[in-house]
């Protein structure tokens, strides 16, 4: 263990590793995905898929050891038993801090297949880590605003049809598709903006996971509904390089997707929207119950 170091050293040295790791092992992920795309044969494709993914772990578990030697955190996790790495899974989380996903690849790594993330299309251009997504087929995405749809009836629907090609190449090779239902980081502001009704979660954006469930409904049957509380609540990415989280709390709550929603047409079909909704406002309102007992028993009297 580093925790002598003190915690600006210790946070600068794991980002200076993790970003050493990352230029060395990026050459290698573009080098698998340019040969997967000159050999254009599916068997061939799949086996460039698995080496890229195993390249990925191989930057997840060098993480991970780095948050092992150099901070002394406690994890409390449960829920993560009973995983299968060759099956496929929907993830979903609470979200507070960038370290949320940090924290979400370490409890789950090796567990179940390597996490994607739908990705906005201008992220592409992001130096280095862009090229590593691409790589790793994560799907960039095009959304269109209601404005943008009011001027052009024609793109209605194209969401989902990106999403379902995107979603094409999971079919073959498992896959964990993770979305962060919140869209965006609980902050207080956000929160009073939205006048949540949930105590320490922000309203959920049911449409994202409709569309992957309607584009995958074939191979996704499982959800993993994660929680995550940091009892110190200084939970800022920073902070949590610095060592100054020093415990961590994951739930996971395993569960059976329901047929019908599973293959569904989100945007056209206004019953099962508004089934769809409902299910996703009843696991927030379990989350939120989750974290309020969490709090009761962590927080200081």
């Amino acid at each position: 263990m580093l925790t002598f170091l003190p915690p600006w050293l210790r946070g600068s040295l794991i980002m200076l590793l993790i970003v050493c790791s990352t230029l060395t092992l990026v050459p290698f992920l573009m080098l698998a995905a340019l040969l997967k795309l000159l050999i254009p044969l599916t068997s061939t494709r799949r086996w460039f898929t698995i080496v890229s993914i195993e390249i990925a772990n191989l930057w997840v578990g060098f993480n991970n050891l780095l948050l092992q030697v150099v901070n002394n955190i406690d994890w409390d996790i449960k829920g993560a038993d009973g995983l299968d790495p060759k099956d496929w899974y929907f993830v979903t989380c609470n979200h507070q801090s960038w370290a949320d996903i940090l924290v979400v690849q370490k409890v789950l790594f090796r567990k179940i297949p390597m996490l994607k993330f739908f990705l906005k299309q201008q992220l592409i251009w992001v130096p280095v880590i862009g090229l590593a997504w691409w790589a790793l087929d994560f799907p960039f995405m095009k959304r269109y605003s209601a404005a943008e749809i009011a001027k052009n009836p024609a793109l209605k629907g194209k969401d989902l049809e990106t999403t379902r090609k995107a979603c094409e190449k999971f079919k073959y090779t498992p896959v964990t598709v993770f979305n962060f239902l919140e869209g965006t980081r609980f902050t207080p502001q956000k929160h009073a903006q939205q006048q949540s009704p949930y105590q320490y979660l922000l309203k959920p954006k049911a449409g994202g996971a409709a569309f992957v469930l309607g584009a995958m409904g074939d191979q996704l049957h499982t959800l993993l509904n994660i929680t995550i509380h940091y009892p110190s609540n200084d939970h800022s990415f920073w902070h949590f390089l610095t060592g100054r989280v020093n415990k961590v709390i994951v739930r996971i709550d395993k569960q059976t997707i329901a047929p019908p929603f599973l293959n569904r047409d989100y945007l056209n079909d206004q019953e099962f929207r508004g089934n769809f909704q409902q299910w996703v406002s009843e696991l927030w309102e379990q989350k939120d119950d989750q974290l309020k007992q969490l709090h009761k028993e962590t927080d200081p009297v």
